[in-house]
């Protein structure tokens, strides 16, 4: 295909995603009040403790409209994710070998669902971060919270949980390239470990270890049933290299 050919389905493909995104906008625009609902549980569980005030502020006149539209968005760029993501996806696959493209699509078929359960996660996360964060206020402070900090503040927790979820899968999709082997993983385990508790230590910006746990358990169990998946594959692969001729140590046992 020529590059303006290129183009063309560039284009294409970017106008149904936008046109995706915008009509789960629409259906955010719906969600709005209930989501807000949730996403101010914390404030009111800190102000019905009895220990100081907590409110979400609306600074200027045109805030909570500003507000409406960007929750909006961010739940209609969620809603309309497996939309959004094909599209990617479908642009870049023709260039992609038979055995690439059976991988991208178990790699989106993986990593959506996972996506979207880590930043579920997010949820049961954010009462202990807001809790946690706002105990430092002193004795007869108030939190006067800008609306636009706090959704900023919620977006990153879920967006970073979300990700953190998707890791393993890229984990399993290196193995599958052959850039990165289940015995390689297995000498770096200690690495691993050490990089899941400082990800999980400056994605949950919080002092209490109970927020930090909620995403260093779920990524860790993961992350070792990713390594198991990529020692049965490891094996296929040497099995398969070994009938072939090309194994490049023949005397090592096949378990």
């Amino acid at each position: 295909m020529p590059v303006l050919g290129h183009l063309v389905e560039l284009r294409n493909r970017f106008f149904i995603a936008a046109i995706a995104i915008v009509l789960g906008a629409v259906g955010g625009w719906f969600l709005y009040d209930p989501v807000l609902d949730i996403l101010q549980e914390p404030i009111r569980n800190i102000r019905a403790s009895g220990d100081r005030t907590a409110e979400i502020n609306f600074a200027g006149v045109a805030s909570p409209f500003d507000l409406k539209i960007k929750l909006s968005v961010f739940i209609g760029i969620f809603i309309s994710c497996p939309v959004w993501l094909y599209e990617v996806w479908a642009f870049i696959v023709p260039g992609l070998t038979k055995k690439e493209k059976l991988y991208s699509v178990g790699f989106l078929g993986a990593a959506i669902p996972l996506f979207l359960a880590g930043s579920t996660m997010a949820f049961f996360a954010l009462p202990n971060a807001v809790k946690a964060l706002t105990s430092f206020t002193p004795q007869g402070g108030t939190n006067i919270i800008p609306a636009q900090d706090y959704l900023s503040f919620v977006m990153v927790i879920i967006v970073v949980f979300g990700l953190a979820f998707v890791l393993p899968v890229l984990m399993v999709g290196l193995n599958m390239m052959g850039i990165l082997s289940a015995l390689r993983i297995q000498k770096s385990w200690r690495v691993i470990v050490l990089i899941v508790f400082l990800f999980a230590a400056i994605a949950t910006p919080t002092p209490d270890a109970l927020s930090m746990f909620f995403l260093v358990i779920p990524m860790m169990t993961l992350f070792c049933l990713a390594w198991v998946i990529c020692i049965f594959n490891d094996r296929r692969r040497k099995k398969r290299l070994i009938a072939q001729g090309l194994w490049v140590d023949p005397d090592e046992p096949i378990d």
